[in-house]
Parts: C-alpha cells; structure tokens; sequence
C-alpha cells in the first residue's frame, strides 16, 4: 500500500504519541532498569518500550526502520534503502535518569538521504513538533496544532545573538564560535529540544562541536527543513543521512 507523507506523518505522530505515554508512565515509576551499552551511555526499559511501540506501528507502513535501539542493518543493505525511517525512541537518556523533562522521542522519514517528515515530541511537557518538507512545520499541545513561523535568516553580526549551547558540550571549539559573536547569550537545553529553540524562534543559532549520530538529528533536522532553515556542516553542506557511517560531522543550526 502507498501512503501519502501527510498519511505517513498521520502514523509517526501516532507513534511517537503512545510511545511518549510509555516512557511517561516508566518515568514516573521508582525502577528505570538502567544498563550501560558497549559505548558507555545509558540503556534503560523507557529506550526498549519506546523502540518497541514506535516499530509497531512504522513496520506497517513497509518502509524499513533504523532505531538506535534496534537492529542495525548493514550499509551494503542499507544504501539500497530510498526511503527509511529514522527513530531514536529516547533522545536524552541522561536527562531522563536525571529527571529534568529535556528528553524526547525522534521519528524521521528520510528519502534520499534527506530528511522529508519529522516528529519531535518531549513527554514531560506534553508538546509535540511536526513538520514535513510539503507542509510546514507546527507545534502541538494536547493534539492542538500551531503553525510555527518561517525561521529569520541569521545575522552574524547582530548584537546579543541567542546561541542554544548543551551544558554538557561547552567545549573549547564552541568557546571559540561564541567568541566570535557579538555579545552573545547563551541559551540551555537537552536532547532535540535545543532544535526546536530554533524552530519556535527563542534561539537564533545551534552550534554543535560535539559527536552526534544520525537518529539524535533527522527527525528535528526534517522540522527545521520545514520552516526554511539550514543543518549544515562547517562548510556549508546540509547533513545528509543512512551513510556508510551514520556519525554526523559537527554542524550548526540556524
């Protein structure tokens, strides 16, 4: 069966819907099961529950999944694939065990190594972010949508630009983009979230000297597509997607 994307972003808002039910009510459970994968980052039942909620309803579509926490297919199967979902089910695990409400679950569809349809939800805060590349881009509380505006085109020499930085990434590279702005300030957030800083127009830069990988952006990358705005890498070349090795080059958001 064929879908149309507005059918297909229809099914991934579903998705990441009852997957954020899931991941709430472990969140407000006394056990979050954690366990440490071979890179050292945190595992814990919301990832697994999420993973397995979203792939129920995306395997119904025939389009075939790439999930952190899922099978990772080889490339020399992969590079066939012209269309792919793209899902991390817990972007933010460290924020999730600190309980801080900066997580969020990822859903991208990317064709042609460029994302088309993205959902960013964050459960604590009841907000979903969707857009697609046909249709623009909103933001929903409680399933009421709001349609967010174009993103601005940046000023670099603009006074007091507001720069969405991780507090877990101010790292000597960021230091030296912040020194040369204009009196920059400095705006924190976890997971996905500092994306969509951009996206509701409360930051005007996402700098990202730091790794990331190719599920922890595609689904917020597809939104910030939606309103006119650019994930590109220090040389000016948008991010593209199901790589050999699916690592993203460091990248700024504007």
């Amino acid at each position: 069966m064929e879908y149309s994307l507005e059918e297909l972003l229809s099914i991934a808002r579903e998705a990441s819907s009852h997957a954020s039910r899931e991941i709430l009510r472990i969140y407000e459970s006394e056990d979050f099961g954690v366990d440490m994968k071979a890179d050292d980052s945190p595992l814990t039942k919301a990832d697994k529950k999420g993973h397995e909620v979203i792939c129920s309803y995306l395997e119904k579509t025939g389009i075939p999944i790439l999930s952190e926490e899922g099978k990772h297919t080889a490339y020399d199967e992969r590079k066939n694939w012209e269309q792919l979902w793209i899902v991390d089910p817990l972007d933010g695990t460290k924020e999730f065990i600190k309980r801080n409400g900066e997580f969020t679950v990822n859903i991208a569809l990317v064709e042609n190594q460029k994302p088309i349809l993205g959902v960013v939800e964050a459960p604590v805060l009841n907000a979903q972010f969707y857009g697609t590349i046909e249709g623009g881009g909103f933001k929903s509380i409680n399933w009421v949508g709001e349609k967010l505006n174009k993103i601005p085109i940046l000023d670099k020499q603009k006074e007091r630009l507001r720069i969405v930085a991780s507090r877990s990434h101010l790292n000597d590279e960021t230091q030296a983009f912040l020194d040369d702005l204009n009196s920059p300030l400095i705006v924190s957030m976890g997971s996905s979230l500092k994306f969509m800083m951009i996206a509701e127009g409360k930051a005007d830069i996402y700098p990202r000297f730091a790794p990331t990988m190719e599920w922890d952006t595609a689904a917020a990358h597809a939104i910030i597509s939606s309103l006119g705005g650019r994930v590109e890498s220090p040389d000016g070349v948008e991010l593209i997607y199901n790589k050999h090795n699916l690592l993203n080059p460091h990248f700024r958001v504007y």
